[in-house]
């Protein structure tokens, strides 16, 4: 299960005051993560940017078991779901581009999907969790594969005459959507979902060393995943070797460092990526969740807008791997959490940072979102 994340009581003078509040507490900040990460096992990567500079770069244990070797900033994580909001917006790229609308049925794109569904479900509602897509997991025949993609994902559903639900009237998280809108990327682009990426997405922003996973690729500082088992008290590498499903690309495939990830997020700021109204329009509730809390979905980010400053996020587990984005757009704040292993709850370390630092906050109850 992933929980969301809702946080309010959101004090704006807070933001304002110098950033010698963050350096009072970055030694409290550092001991929160060597309470709970020890030099010896595998760890996390962590970057805060805060009134829009880097303020704290850490990482703490080490990314492989047998090498021993240190973690560090540039060490690359799969990002597992947070690989969405790339996604998302490099559709929005095409939107801009006049290459496609978010009113547009799906079936334009694959044409020899079953007319039940592909003529309903629309590119806004793959985006924003609320197609109805039957999940794709029980029906690939993985009999003889050993790892799946994007294409299998849509040999897997594109025969399937029936939704969840009727299209756009409930919120279901939906990793099988997400596969779905990497081919359309590269349907409408002519490449691949990783040349793609690495042409209008990666190298603009300045991420130097991000990739895609796959088969052949070359992932530079590449972290292994561990998954804990109580019951031993080991870890056992978990990553694409151990899940079939782990290489998909469109929504979790993405390798990248907390360094490239704070590019990233300052590329979404500036409007170097794509307009500032459609980064916007990504980071606001397209699909409201929570109609007390005020908490949705927009497009590849979860959006809290309880108060007049909208709070996005999300996060991500996949195979041994971890992942957490925290951030407030209008004051330029970020933290996100990279982790290797599977057993420590990242979301309420996130909670603990935020709260050190911005103290007027108070989280709801998390909402439960269904997820694999």
């Amino acid at each position: 299960m992933l929980f969301v994340l809702s946080l309010c009581m959101f004090n704006h003078a807070f933001l304002q005051t110098n950033t010698g509040i963050l350096i009072h507490n970055e030694k409290k900040i550092d001991s929160i993560f060597k309470s709970v990460y020890k030099d010896s096992l595998p760890g996390v990567s962590v970057g805060l940017i805060y009134h829009g500079k880097n303020v704290f770069n850490e990482s703490y244990g080490i990314n492989n078991l047998q090498k021993k070797d240190k973690l560090t900033t540039v060490s690359n994580f799969n990002i597992c779901s947070l690989t969405k909001q790339f996604t998302a917006v490099a559709i929005l790229q095409l939107e801009e581009k006049k290459l496609l609308s978010p009113s547009d049925k799906i079936s334009r794109f694959f044409p020899d999907m079953n007319k039940k569904v592909a003529d309903i479900i629309t590119v806004q509602q793959l985006l924003s969790h609320t197609s109805g897509l039957i999940d794709h997991y029980n029906h690939t025949n993985t009999a003889n594969m050993h790892h799946a993609h994007d294409s299998d994902v849509y040999n897997a559903i594109k025969n399937v005459d029936s939704t969840y639900f009727v299209s756009g009237t409930h919120f279901r998280y939906s990793n099988t959507a997400f596969c779905l809108l990497a081919l359309i990327i590269e349907k409408l682009s002519g490449l691949s979902y990783n040349d793609y990426m690495m042409q209008n997405i990666f190298k603009p922003a300045g991420m130097n060393t991000t990739i895609v996973w796959n088969e052949k690729a070359n992932i530079s500082n590449e972290v292994t995943g561990y998954s804990y088992d109580s019951s031993t008290n080991k870890f056992n590498q978990s990553g694409a070797d151990e899940h079939i499903f782990f290489s998909t690309e469109g929504d979790g495939g993405i390798y990248t460092s907390v360094h490239d990830y704070e590019q990233w997020f300052m590329a979404l700021q500036s409007g170097k990526l794509c307009s500032k109204d459609l980064i916007n329009k990504a980071r606001s509730i397209q699909y409201l969740i929570d109609t007390t809390h005020k908490t949705g979905y927009g497009y590849g980010w979860f959006v809290d807008e309880t108060q007049t400053i909208k709070k996005v996020y999300h996060s991500g587990d996949n195979g041994g791997f971890k992942t957490y984005s925290f951030t407030i757009p209008f004051e330029n704040f970020m933290i996100v959490i990279l982790s290797n292993r599977d057993d420590i709850n990242i979301e309420n370390i996130v909670q603990q940072v935020v709260e050190l630092l911005l103290p007027q906050f108070r989280s709801f109850t998390p909402v439960e979102v269904l997820t694999s």
